[in-house]
């Protein structure tokens, strides 16, 4: 073979091309300018908009399996969670329907021997839904707003419940709005029934330390209150309907050197979070007038009082 024919080009593993600083340089110069162009001049904007646009089904197909087994599990689990679910709810239902027949039977009672004794019927509670607007900003108060008033037919001291209990009391009365002052107010007081011991006495607000606390006051030392007893309203005051949760009994401190018992208590309906409460009719608006004093009687009494 003729030696002018020969190829004596250096194989292409043995080329040399530029320096690997050169080629460092080159681009790390280029990196820095796309870098500068892309948040200055916003030229890579649409190169990356259509790269994640052409990528975003491949992306859904690799995420398929991902998501089924995610899925699958969540199925799983939300399955098991509505089984065990739909068990309490039926024990519960079982439960709701005894004790429904119980209150059935209870009140059938009851109204035979109203009308054995010949006692008048219960008073019939009328209500009204309402909406609480806002808490007052006064940090010495507890009291909220809603969203009913005067022209909606609420009255004043028209007491306020939710479903746990009693919360409050209607003390102001506006066109569209009602001032609504808690339980825990320093200026609350409500009267309440301890079931256990049909003992009545008063629950009053404001406990030192705890804005949400309330307690019983002048009771014996000895009186009969354990911690853990539900107080509910005793219905003498003409307000309260008989029977509402008011509060439980947490701490009970008999201190010797004193005739009193320090009773502390907890509501039952606790205000924060409460969007829509019931508005009652005080019970005194559906009670008969109280009777006039005899004139007959007065007279006298007022000539003994200026003989004085």
């Amino acid at each position: 073979m003729p030696l002018g024919t020969l190829d004596r080009t250096p194989p292409p593993f043995f080329r040399q091309g530029p320096s690997a600083l050169t080629k460092l340089a080159v681009f790390s110069a280029l990196a820095v300018f796309l870098m500068a162009a892309d948040s200055r001049l916003k030229y890579i904007q649409p190169i990356r908009a259509a790269l994640a646009t052409m990528l975003l089904p491949v992306q859904r197909t690799l995420l398929i399996p991902v998501e089924m087994v995610q899925g699958g599990g969540q199925y799983l689990q939300g399955l098991a969670r509505a089984i065990g679910g739909e068990r309490e709810a039926r024990a519960a239902l079982v439960a709701q329907a005894e004790r429904a027949a119980r209150v059935e039977q209870l009140a059938q009672e009851n109204n035979r021997l109203r009308a054995l004794l010949e006692l008048r019927p219960g008073i019939a509670v009328r209500s009204r839904t309402a909406e609480v607007l806002y808490e007052a900003t006064d940090p010495y108060s507890r009291k909220l707003f809603i969203d009913s008033g005067s022209t909606q037919g609420v009255a004043l001291g028209s007491p306020v419940i939710n479903e746990a209990g009693v919360l409050g009391q209607v003390t102001r009365v506006y066109p569209l709005s009602s001032e609504v002052t808690l339980l825990a107010d320093k200026d609350s007081a409500i009267p309440v029934l301890n079931p256990r011991t049909q003992q009545r006495s008063a629950a009053f607000g404001g406990v030192a330390g705890d804005a949400e606390g309330m307690e019983l006051r002048f009771l014996a030392g000895n009186a009969d209150v354990q911690t853990g007893d539900l107080l509910t309203t005793s219905g003498v005051d003409g307000v309260y309907p008989p029977g509402l949760a008011v509060a439980k009994v947490i701490k009970v401190d008999r201190k010797v050197d004193s005739g009193f018992a320090r009773i502390q208590l907890q509501p039952t309906a606790r205000p924060d979070g409460v969007r829509h409460v019931l508005v009652l009719e005080p019970m005194g608006a559906q009670m008969p007038a109280r009777p006039e004093p005899d004139a007959a009687m007065v007279k006298p009494a007022r000539q003994r009082a200026g003989k004085r």
